[in-house]
């Protein structure tokens, strides 16, 4: 069995801070004996308005959040999945909110592009994605040493056609900044959904807590296994969730319920 874990923040709109705390908090699951952390997303910056992102993009390749992110891949022999930076696109005024993937050598080894740009509109909460980010296109799954893992970002978490469209994989991963308003109304039904639908653990590392912005995430990071049952949870504020991965246990399940192989509707 492999320990895996999940980093939960309420990042603020300084780089270097929200780098700072990530790296404390990527100890501490290192301690607690995690070869794969993930974070989630927007971990690096959020920012007092939508275009602050746009101003912090980088280059893919370079760049102080990718600098760190390799380096303490490299320094403490694991695989980090970085929930989501701001990388450069076509367009001047907008960005792509991209998970990169770095192996234990440090070496960016996957990169995915969000595609489902969220939108909600009450009249008192507003946000409209698609002013600042530009959609990805293309589903990305890795091979890795923890099995075969799908890679997501929030808002995809209600799209399950990305998740059939991955095909079987053994982890999903989505790093999220979820509203307060629609995490406490949908969040955990639909990580265990996912979990369940598809046989597969599920890592969900959260923004939780009040933001420089006034904007309020609604964290509840977890940990849940191919049955949906939830190994391990934080609901607000910085810190850490951890858990173990059984591939044998997962492997019974799925032949005890082939569900995977019943699907009639490609």
């Amino acid at each position: 069995m492999t320990r895996i874990a999940g980093i939960q923040m309420a990042s603020g709109p300084h780089v270097s801070a929200n780098l700072s705390e990530a790296e404390r908090l990527i100890e501490i699951a290192v301690n607690q004996g995690a070869k794969l952390v993930a974070l989630p997303e927007y971990f690096a910056i959020m920012g007092m308005k939508d275009t602050d992102k746009v101003a912090a993009r980088e280059k893919e390749g370079s760049g102080p959040i990718q600098r760190f992110l390799s380096k303490t891949a490299k320094k403490h022999q694991i695989w980090i999945i970085a929930g989501s930076i701001p990388l450069e696109c076509k367009t001047s005024d907008k960005v792509r909110n991209s998970c990169l993937v770095y192996d234990d050598k440090g070496k960016q080894v996957a990169r995915y592009d969000k595609i489902h740009l969220f939108g909600l509109d009450l009249g008192y909460e507003q946000y409209r994605e698609e002013d600042t980010i530009e959609p990805g296109g293309e589903v990305v799954t890795l091979e890795t040493p923890f099995g075969k893992i799908g890679l997501s970002i929030c808002y995809d978490l209600r799209f399950p056609e990305l998740y059939r469209a991955m095909g079987e994989v053994d982890i999903i991963v989505v790093p999220s900044a979820f509203t307060e308003t629609t995490g406490k109304a949908h969040w955990e039904t639909l990580i265990r959904a996912r979990a369940i639908e598809n046989l597969a653990y599920v890592l969900a590392p959260a923004q939780g807590g009040y933001h420089a912005s006034g904007r309020e995430t609604h964290g509840n990071s977890m940990i849940v296994d191919p049955w949906g049952v939830v190994l391990d949870r934080l609901p607000r504020g910085s810190g850490v969730v951890t858990a173990s991965i059984n591939p044998s246990y997962q492997a019974s399940l799925r032949k005890s319920l082939p569900a995977l192989k019943h699907r009639s509707i490609a």
